[in-house]
């Protein structure tokens, strides 16, 4: 059984840089405005009953736990070779899907820690992007999702 350690997440180039760089703003940047924030709540006086201290130590905690939760994810990507000539919907690619519904999607298939659908980078590993994972432009897929069983067809590739 691998270690937990041991796995490794997927991730595009672009994604593995967006990730070092938000780690960066967050400890930096971030850091040192909540230490202006809880020096600021410092100054108003008692801390037993000084709300807004209290606020930011809680606010304090979030920030480090997301940088720690980032970094877990940044030991565990390894940068996924996208190959631009592939003829099927590969990871890194980007293809125009249309759905049962008439609409068409551009999405962008990546790893989990990139994935967000409304800016269109779909999780490979969401049932939508299993399902479409490695197949090619015209093929119809139908993918069982919480919501009722969704058909797909992959219209194009996009360069």
């Amino acid at each position: 059984m691998a270690q937990e350690h041991d796995l490794r997440e997927p991730i595009t180039q672009e994604g593995l840089e967006a990730l070092r760089a938000e780690i960066g703003e967050l400890e930096s940047a971030g850091r040192n405005r909540m230490a202006a924030r809880l020096k600021a709540a410092r100054e108003l006086g008692d801390l037993k009953e000084n709300a807004d201290y209290h606020i930011a130590k809680e606010d304090q905690a979030h920030l480090e736990t997301k940088i720690k939760r980032l970094r877990l994810k940044l030991q565990s990507a390894e940068v996924a070779d996208v190959d631009d000539d592939s003829q099927v919907f590969a990871f890194g690619r980007t293809a125009e899907i249309a759905d049962d519904a008439g609409r068409v999607h551009t999405w962008t298939l990546v790893g989990s820690t990139e994935a967000a659908l409304p800016e269109g980078r779909l999780s490979v590993q969401s049932p939508i992007g299993q399902a479409l994972r490695d197949r090619g432009v015209g093929e119809r897929i139908c993918v069982q999702t919480p919501g009722g069983e969704r058909t797909f067809r992959i219209e194009r590739l996009v360069d």
